[in-house]
């Protein structure tokens, strides 16, 4: 199975001008934790999670209507094709530690997302198989790797790198 039979097409975005309030309204009418963040083109720049608003606006001491998406410092965005198979983008959410992923074409625009949400939706049970070898196992891995809690010394030296 790919990626594109699974993901969801009509993805909201946000851009580097968007400030942190508009971005909150955005997932909160959507019903969403995650915004891509596109230039003017629609072409994909980074991620921004509903986490990432939360923690911006609590640690600068300003209204979130003053802090803009491109004040945030975003670290590598990880992303899928709509072609990729699903257990690979899984791959890839597992070496990202994301539930989400935006789904890219050719061109870098972006074209859906896919989520943990749209694949636990699909997943087998562990002990049958879809045709592709996607199965409940690989979505509990998924979840185990990304849920996993760094300690305090690695967040510390994964922020020295971003920055």
């Amino acid at each position: 199975m790919n990626v594109q039979e699974l993901m969801t097409s009509h993805v909201k975005t946000c851009t580097p001008e968007n400030n942190l309030a508009e971005v909150a309204g955005i997932l909160f009418e959507n019903d969403c934790g995650a915004l891509p963040v596109v230039d003017e083109l629609g072409k994909l720049l980074g991620m921004i999670t509903d986490r990432d608003v939360c923690i911006a606006v609590g640690t600068n001491h300003r209204p979130a209507g003053e802090l803009r998406v491109a004040s945030l410092s975003t670290s590598a965005c990880y992303f899928c094709r709509p072609e990729q198979g699903v257990v690979s983008a899984l791959e890839t959410m597992i070496k990202g530690r994301v539930r989400r992923l935006p789904v890219v074409g050719n061109d870098g625009t972006v074209r859906g997302i896919l989520s943990l949400n749209d694949i636990i939706l699909y997943a087998v049970e562990v002990t049958s198989r879809s045709k592709d070898g996607l199965n409940s196992a690989h979505v509990l891995l998924t979840l185990k790797a990304i849920c996993q809690h760094r300690d305090a010394l690695q967040r510390r030296e994964e922020m020295r790198q971003a920055a």
